[in-house]
């Protein structure tokens, strides 16, 4: 069987609320359409439960970064991110994952790429995708990334050691602009109605649409939202429409297509009382507001890391949609509290206005991460496949 068959390195590994397979880039063919065709079967795509692969039939799950030392020298490593999609044949490569970027960092020390300094080792990432910096703080013990610790974040069992990430220069990163449409705020026609949408680009581009737009209180569960038709519908038709607006598709329609992953669509609303999904109950005092995500067409059931920097940055520009819900209070504390379906995520925002124009200062998250398994994947052959470099792996045995 084997001789039918190619051996990859990879291994997998829990970033933050998402888990992903990580790749070495020198293990994949140098031919994109090969690389990819390779790709989707190691996650066994396109299959509604993934079973002929290694991806987890979820789109939290179904997660890719390919990793290699820093082409351009700016940085110590780069990650590119893929969204891999479940029922098609078809890797998203247009956006970030802040959840899968928290890894990266301790990934790069325990194979080597980056020198292990104790007690904590700074790690400049280069995002590929968007040609930006994302610069980690990792935690090391022994040479290794230390994976055990008292930091806890909903939607992960147990506790783990606190990495930091600060995002501050991925502001921009996709359109060039915090405000892609130079607005703060935008009229989006859609369905013989109007809606009013905070559109920005910081970690990925978001669109904000505050929850009583659609009728919705906002503290609404992930299957609730998703289980009408009609609205996720809608959803789309907006995030479409914004899409056309900014470049990324000719017409509405072909945003799913050609732009699945992003732009997130936030429902935004005022921080309030709520049980959520998996039980946990929050206060209204607790957050500072409240936040669902749509993306790839489905709820998240937790909060993405680079929805939650987009927020953070929206949350510094007056008279957007997530400024304007926010209570006086929140506009001067450091660190802003979003409430989502799986408990609460912070994040340090900072932000100053030069010349009539928002300027990100800081944005700053904490997450956890470990490696799952490190190991072989089985992929049928590809005829003629030509990798980056060597064959040999940059894994350590």
């Amino acid at each position: 069987m084997h001789s039918q068959m190619d051996m990859i390195r990879c291994a997998i590994v829990r970033g933050g609320t998402s888990k992903g397979i990580f790749i070495m880039e020198n293990e994949l063919p140098d031919n994109p359409e090969d690389r990819d065709r390779v790709l989707l079967s190691v996650f066994g795509s396109p299959d509604i439960r993934q079973i002929d692969g290694l991806g987890g039939a979820d789109v939290l799950t179904s997660k890719l970064a390919i990793i290699a030392p820093c082409h351009t020298g700016e940085a110590d490593v780069d990650y590119t991110f893929g969204q891999v999609s479940i029922e098609k044949a078809f890797i998203d490569y247009g956006g970030n994952c802040g959840n899968i970027s928290s890894a990266v960092g301790g990934f790069a020390i325990d194979m080597g790429i980056v020198r292990a300094v104790e007690p904590v080792t700074t790690v400049r990432i280069r995002l590929t995708n968007t040609n930006r910096i994302l610069t980690a703080s990792v935690p090391v013990i022994g040479g290794k990334a230390a994976v055990e610790g008292d930091y806890h974040i909903d939607g992960v069992p147990g506790t783990g050691a606190k990495i930091t990430l600060d995002w501050s220069e991925t502001a921009g990163g996709i359109t060039g602009n915090l405000l892609p449409t130079g607005k703060e705020q935008d009229i989006i026609s859609a369905g013989g109605r109007n809606y009013r949408v905070s559109v920005v680009d910081a970690g990925n581009i978001v669109v904000f649409v505050h929850a009583g737009e659609f009728g919705l209180r906002g503290t609404e569960t992930p299957g609730q939202i998703e289980s009408d038709s009609e609205r996720m519908h809608l959803i789309e038709r907006i995030r479409g429409e914004v899409c056309t607006k900014i470049g990324l598709a000719k017409q509405w329609e072909d945003a799913q297509k050609v732009t699945p992953f992003q732009p997130f669509f936030a429902i935004v609303s005022e921080a309030q009382s709520h049980e959520c999904f998996n039980g946990k109950m929050i206060g209204e005092e607790e957050s500072h507001m409240t936040s669902r995500i749509v993306f790839m067409g489905h709820m998240h059931k937790a909060y993405p890391v680079t929805g939650t920097v987009a927020t953070a940055a929206a949350a510094r520009i007056p008279g957007s949609v997530v400024y304007n819900l926010l209570p006086h209070a929140a506009h001067e504390e450091p660190v802003l509290k979003i409430a989502h379906p799986s408990g609460i995520i912070e994040v340090e925002s900072r932000a100053s206005m030069q010349d009539g124009i928002v300027r990100v200062e800081k944005i700053g998250i904490y997450r956890t991460a470990r490696m799952i398994m490190d190991g072989y994947v089985y992929v049928r052959k590809v005829s003629n496949m030509s990798r980056k470099s060597s064959r040999q792996s940059i894994f350590p045995l």
